[in-house]
């Protein structure tokens, strides 16, 4: 618009306002005539300079028109680029983070170890930490972009305001000197600019409404990759507490299973200082010792005395041993055999998983899920039975006699 006045400048040195100064006879009509019509014809240089400002937009310039709107799509055109190479941009470099993060995580979970409670500490907030920070970027983005809108809109209605106040004062500056014909003039160039701001104020908005549009469905789309990365790095990182249980599970395996050995390897060493002979009360068979109790305790119980002689409850690992044994019980007693960790899987107290041959009375079967029995697994031998069939699964808290074994 400021061209468009740049090319309708006129020089005002050319016109020159004198008074008119009073004469007598014909030479003062003439005088006063000329005068006028300088004038008439200073004020029609104005109303052109206005109808070319104001009219060569709308009707008879059709080519400033064409200006006009070719300038307002390439605006359109560089806010649309502008806009798409900022999508891009963020899209780019949320790809960038989420690749560094995935990096990152994979190089974390390669050295799992001993340390890994306090890496998994340092990978959580790490991705809280990035977390944040793309959201602030995001964020700051959308303000960016919503900030640059805001300032071509103010913008674009500020030169609109300025050039209705431009032409509203020239307006009125001729205006007390204009006839009823120039107020006509002035009354139909003030209906079209009128109707020039409601077609410029209709089209920014419908540039605008078009501009937001696609920038919440930029934000809609950026937000919906941002959720679905996080989906994915928290999926991982619970991938990474399921490993990070199931070593600590097996660390206390190892654990229990190192404790044992030591009590074992304690066990030999005491006995080890012992005589090679079995002590009195107890019975001989092959290289090991087996005392049979003559009181009864729970399983627990009665391993526990066993401890404290230096032995433990019996391992039975033969047929041989387990007539032997069938032989000089004469109660329900109790042996080394349990599932108490996990349901059917039974071991001896060593940890050696039970193989066959098993000589078990029935298959175990916990009570049958009656409640009257509860929970049986711990094993006893039945007195009453055939050595190859007298084991039993039964409640562990129950009051049993038991058997202990040592090496002699």
């Amino acid at each position: 618009m400021e061209e468009l006045y740049g090319n309708v400048e006129y020089d005002k040195s050319e016109v020159s306002w004198r008074p008119l100064t009073p004469h007598t006879g014909p030479s003062r009509s003439e005088s006063r005539s000329h005068g006028a019509a300088v004038v008439f014809l200073v004020l029609s240089v104005f109303l052109l300079v206005g109808l070319v400002g104001l009219g060569v937009h709308y009707h008879n310039l059709s080519t400033v028109k064409d200006h006009l709107t070719e300038r307002l799509r390439a605006s359109e055109a560089n806010l649309t680029e502008r806009l798409r190479a900022s999508e891009a941009n963020l899209t780019e470099r949320l790809q960038t983070t989420e690749a560094n993060l995935t990096e990152r995580l994979r190089a974390s979970e390669d050295h799992l170890t001993e340390r890994l409670r306090a890496s998994e500490a340092n990978l959580t907030e790490r991705l809280r930490a990035s977390e944040e920070h793309l959201t602030e970027r995001l964020r700051a983005s959308e303000a960016n972009l919503t900030e640059r809108l805001q300032t071509i809109e103010d913008h674009l209605t500020e030169r609109l305001r300025a050039s209705e106040e431009h032409l509203t004062e020239r307006l009125r500056a001729s205006e007390a000197n204009l006839t009823e014909r120039l107020q006509t003039t002035e009354a139909n160039l003030t209906e079209r600019l009128r109707a020039s701001e409601d077609h410029l104020t209709e089209r920014l908005q419908a540039s605008e409404e078009h501009l937001t549009e696609r920038l919440r469905a930029s934000e809609a789309n950026l937000t919906e990759r941002l959720r679905a990365s996080e989906a994915n790095l928290t999926e991982r990182l619970r991938a990474s507490e399921d490993l990070l249980t199931s070593m600590s599970e097996e660390r206390e395996l190892l654990n229990s299973s190192l404790t044992q050995l030591t009590e074992d390897m304690d066990r030999l060493q005491r006995w080890s200082k012992l005589s090679k002979t079995c002590p009195a009360g107890w019975t001989t068979l092959s290289s090991s010792c087996y005392f049979v109790s003559s009181s009864s305790a729970s399983w627990e119980k009665s391993r526990e005395d066993c401890r404290d002689k230096g032995a433990d409850l019996v391992i039975i690992d033969s047929l041989e041993e387990q007539k032997f044994l069938s032989n000089i019980i004469k109660h329900h007693t109790w042996i080394g055999l349990n599932d108490k960790d996990h349901e059917g899987n039974w071991k001896w107290i060593d940890g050696t998983p039970l193989t066959q041959p098993a000589y078990w009375n029935s298959p175990p079967d916990n009570g049958g899920g009656d409640p009257q029995w509860g929970e049986e697994d711990c094993a006893e031998m039945l007195h009453w039975r055939e050595a190859e069939v007298s084991w039993n699964d039964v409640g562990c808290n129950n009051s049993k006699r038991w058997i202990c074994e040592h090496l002699a």
